[in-house]
């Protein structure tokens, strides 16, 4: 099976945020099920000389590790500084910043933690160095780190070395951020931004004293959204890169669907609106829907290819299927892409 690594840290993650009652052997168990994650996720891609999923979630797995106090090998560790090194983190058309924070994280975490001896120490501190330098370089004209999403996990790169109060990056991310708020709508990119607006990072968590938490969730009666009135047209057109399609083009036309819909609700109109006929499949996940296959074509994460959101003329999307809006007139752009 395809290694569950970034699942199982999130997981992970969020447990020891919970301050559960104390079952050491099932919690045990767990970790030992992400330490095998971790080796299985390269081992079965060696001669690439990367993880079977992705530095990201590889990442998030020495981290999950070291915020539950558990050490490392040696080894797990410099394929990660080797990666940030030779800058292996870049995707193809895709941002690093996310992959590139959640590893300063893990670096920080494992130096804070004492979980490494003093030169390994040295070396994850030129690298957290490096990646913070980086993002401040590639900072946005309008605040963000990448994108909307991947801009709370560098912030926490800063909250956690305790350089946010000297860099101006991040007061200009902050307003970006509370700007854009309403972008955050699932349980997994909430998790990511809820710490940054207290001061927080996730090595936080390895340093709560949970007998000392109390339990103030408050229930909150959320208002209804505002109903909106009327239909929308968009356009909708899927590519397929040559050679593996020659046509390019598989699908173009306007779709009609209720104003303020989805993009999600677009394409389930698109498929009852042919000729000529549409379809489409997703897969659940912890940020939510992901597309997986248009038209009967897959996006494999074994072959490193993925369905690339973008409105025209080449804008890719900040949010996913179940989140964005588009707006009436608007051209969407379904891409089979690799990364």
């Amino acid at each position: 099976e395809w290694p569950e690594t970034g699942r199982l840290a999130l997981y992970l993650l969020g447990l020891r945020a919970t301050c559960p009652l104390p079952e050491p052997g099932s919690q045990r168990l767990l970790v030992t099920w992400l330490k095998y994650y971790l080796e299985e996720d390269w081992a079965g891609s060696r001669r690439h000389g990367q993880p079977l999923t992705s530095y990201y979630q590889y990442s998030l797995g020495v981290l999950a590790l070291c915020v539950h106090r558990k050490r490392v090998r040696e080894e797990v560790i410099h394929r990660l500084l080797a990666a940030e090194h030779h800058g292996r983190f870049r995707h193809t058309g895709g941002s690093t910043v996310d992959t590139e924070a959640v590893a300063a994280l893990a670096f920080t975490c494992l130096v804070q933690e004492r979980l490494v001896g003093s030169r390994l120490a040295a070396e994850l501190q030129a690298a957290r160095r490096r990646v913070r330098r980086r993002m401040v370089e590639a900072q946005d004209p309008d605040g963000f780190f990448g994108n909307v999403y991947s801009t709370p996990w560098a912030m926490q790169v800063f909250i956690a070395t305790n350089t946010c109060r000297t860099q101006p990056a991040y007061g200009r991310a902050m307003a970006a951020l509370l700007e854009n708020l309403d972008a955050f709508t699932t349980a997994a990119t909430m998790a990511q931004v809820l710490p940054v607006l207290y001061g927080r990072s996730y090595l936080d968590i390895a340093s709560m004293r949970c007998q000392e938490e109390l339990d103030t969730l408050m229930p909150i009666s959320a208002k209804p959204p505002t109903e909106m009135l009327g239909n929308m047209t968009v356009r909708l057109v899927v590519e397929c890169p040559k050679p593996r399609c020659p046509q390019h083009r598989l699908y173009d036309r306007t779709v009609s669907a209720p104003a303020g819909a989805s993009l999600l609700d677009v394409l389930r109109a698109a498929t009852v609106q042919g000729p000529p006929n549409f379809t489409f499949v997703t897969q659940d996940t912890s940020q939510g829907p992901f597309l997986s296959r248009v038209l009967g074509m897959e996006a494999r994460q074994q072959q490193r290819s993925y369905w690339q959101l973008l409105t025209a003329p080449g804008t890719s999307l900040q949010m996913g299927v179940a989140d964005y809006r588009p707006h009436d007139g608007e051209t969407l752009i379904l891409r089979l892409s690799e990364w």
